[in-house]
């Protein structure tokens, strides 16, 4: 009797053959179905109650949310999320929605099992490439692999959140303290606050997020690029 209930989410009619084709070759795994879109997801989550999901994301037809709207239908599910070349605000979507562990579809046949294998266990898997995506976009890699990881939203405080934003602008901590009537140990402490929540370990990295997130405009950086 199978071990592993596993069931496939990809947009990509060839990938989940390939994928299908793999595991059905892997003793202890039965393949219970497969989804081509978030939809049917949740209709085979509810049917068969799977120990792990691999899913892409990424592809047509799915989204992070399905990881989350899938844990509401199946607590008990692992879920993997596999794509081509996920964007480190991909894989800290997947993450927060509640994957448990990540691969890329590049990844060796052994790697992609194991992620499987060691999600059923109750374990988290980051395969080396997603984890340097992590580390070139100015993320603590290595807090995100060891530490445990929590599927709550990134809540930030007003007063953290005007600070990322005169972060972004280029003033100084001293600067900042001047502008908010705060001390500069003040201003120190709740930039560490804010590298915390947001699991990164740089200035380049708040930066980046104030202009994704509307916190800087990033004409800022245009205009002021050649000085």
């Amino acid at each position: 009797m199978a071990s592993i209930k596993l069931l496939l989410a990809d947009h990509g009619e060839l990938a989940l053959l390939a994928l299908r084709a793999v595991f059905e070759a892997v003793p202890g795994v039965e393949v219970a179905g497969s989804a081509r879109d978030g939809i049917s997801l949740q209709a085979l989550l509810v049917r068969h109650r799977p120990d792990v999901v691999l899913i892409d994301h990424t592809s047509d037809g799915f989204a992070a949310r399905d990881i989350r709207e899938g844990l509401k239908r199946a607590p008990r599910a692992r879920f993997v999320a596999i794509s081509h070349a996920p964007s480190s605000l991909a894989i800290m979507n997947a993450v927060r929605a509640g994957a448990t562990s990540y691969v890329k579809k590049d990844c060796d046949l052994k790697e992609i099992i194991d992620a499987v294998s060691t999600a059923a266990k109750g374990q988290r898997f980051f395969c080396g490439k997603v984890l340097e995506t992590l580390r070139r976009a100015g993320h603590d890699a290595a807090r995100f692999a060891e530490e445990p990881l929590s599927c709550a939203p990134v809540i930030l405080s007003d007063r953290e959140c005007e600070i990322i934003g005169l972060i972004a602008e280029g003033n100084s901590y001293t600067r900042i303290a001047e502008r908010l009537h705060l001390s500069a140990h003040t201003i120190t402490t709740h930039r560490r606050n804010i590298m915390q929540k947001l699991g990164v370990n740089s200035t380049a990295a708040i930066v980046l997020y104030a202009v994704r997130n509307g916190l800087a405009s990033p004409n800022h950086f245009l205009f002021n690029a050649g000085r």
